[in-house]
């Protein structure tokens, strides 16, 4: 199957290297199609009008719902359309944290994580007077040796990415779960799923977590656009931290009443093109299957390493670190390999902790 065909961007740059799929992914003709088609044909407001247009552009709104509720093995009901994985994030620490935590309890994360997925627990252990632990990285993996003795009466919440954006390793998060739950049932779990959706199926019913955040931009789908996943119960004990249109049911001079989930959690005008969008990036991976996008990945890691030879060396499970002289900056090499059409990843991959600790100063 010749894949990079179904992407626009390189009939301009035919010799294009992209491999930064990390940061965000290009994105194939149908997903700027299914926008095009928004804007062009039906480009109207959702949940108000009763013209036909505004009808149709809740229509597709909606199935995107649908689409991505069946991809993740959710419920449509379960689906809140955010603007991303830090939007998502955010949501459940001001929604759900910051409402159902209380000083002196502990919030558990791991030293991989994103920035999303740390500086928000961080900021709301300050106000709160919470305690932040961390499950400790050897080697590339998480050391889950440590677990049992991280996890106590007082650990209220795990954060935790399915999949290091830096690493690429794979982390076991239905076994982490059920050990953590062994020890404290009541412990909610929130996983950062922003670099495992385009890679295999996920299946919400099967995890255990409490709460499931990605980002469209990540899976072949548009900026601006990503979800957060949460149980029934979650969902409602959280509050919205968006008030205004699109959220409400009844509003009276005193008071208002909410609209349902999960339609309370997406005030004002939602990014309706994006997210229908997202729903053709949910088709343009189930048009592809798994077995084709796994072989396309593997037979593109193997390529690389075999060219590389020596100056290679394999972090994690699915990322390779480009060895160079120490006299060489990380930004003059992805800038020399961008004049030969190479897109690499230089920097800290906004997972400063985790740099520090593989590269210390």
């Amino acid at each position: 199957m010749d894949i990079k065909s179904k992407f626009p961007i390189f009939k301009k740059y035919p010799d294009l290297a992209y491999l930064d799929n990390g940061a965000t992914t290009l994105k194939p003709e149908m997903v700027l199609e299914k926008m095009n088609e928004y804007y062009r044909e039906y480009g109207a407001n959702i949940h108000r009008g009763i013209y036909g247009i505004s009808e149709r552009a809740t229509e597709e709104y909606e199935s995107a719902r649908v689409k991505v509720a069946r991809f993740i093995g959710a419920a449509p009901s379960e689906i809140i359309f955010t603007s991303g994985t830090t939007a998502s994030i955010n949501l459940v620490a001001s929604g759900w944290a910051d409402k159902n935590l209380k000083k002196g309890d502990e919030i558990l994360v791991t030293e991989m994580e994103h920035h999303s997925n740390l500086v928000p627990w961080q900021n709301l252990a300050q106000e709160k007077g919470l305690i932040l632990k961390f499950i400790p990285v050897n080697v590339g993996f998480l050391d889950l040796s440590k677990l049992e003795n991280l996890v106590g009466d007082k650990t209220r919440l795990l954060a935790i990415t399915q999949v290091s954006n830096v690493l690429g390793t794979v982390n076991p998060i239905k076994e982490i779960i059920k050990r953590v739950h062994k020890i404290n049932p009541k412990v909610v779990v929130v996983v950062d799923g922003a670099q495992a959706v385009a890679h295999g199926s996920v299946d919400m019913k099967d995890m255990g977590a409490d709460f499931y955040a990605f980002s469209g931009h990540k899976m072949y789908g548009p900026t601006g656009i990503g979800v957060l996943w949460g149980k029934k119960e979650r969902l409602e004990e959280m509050k919205p931290v968006n008030f205004g249109g699109g959220m409400i049911e009844e509003v009276t001079k005193e008071s208002f009443r909410m609209a349902s989930i999960p339609f309370r959690f997406e005030g004002g005008t939602p990014p309706i093109g994006e997210a229908i969008g997202l729903g053709g990036a949910v088709d343009f991976i189930e048009e592809l299957g798994w077995k084709d996008i796994m072989e396309q990945e593997i037979n593109t890691y193997k390529y690389l390493e075999e060219k590389m030879g020596g100056l290679a060396e394999t972090m994690g499970e699915g990322t390779i670190k480009i060895l160079v002289m120490k006299e060489a900056h990380p930004h003059d090499v992805a800038q020399i390999l961008d004049t030969v059409g190479v897109c690499v990843r230089a920097g800290h991959h906004c997972a400063m902790p985790l740099h520090q600790k593989l590269v210390p100063e």
